[in-house]
């Protein structure tokens, strides 16, 4: 994940899609900027990252 970082990725939590990019990722949140401002997503309701194509 952390080659992710500072790329623009879709992060799907609890059946929702979140686009932005990726800031960081810690223990317990995943941190994204998005065009509306700033998500922080909790880690253990994230299924999966990847790069947005």
């Amino acid at each position: 994940m952390i080659d992710l970082r500072g790329k623009l990725v879709e992060v799907m939590a609890n059946d929702i899609l979140y686009i932005g990019k990726l800031v960081e990722i810690d223990e317990t949140d995943v941190y994204l900027e998005s065009r509306s401002g700033w998500i922080v997503i909790p880690v253990d309701q994230v299924a999966s990252i990847r790069e947005k194509e």
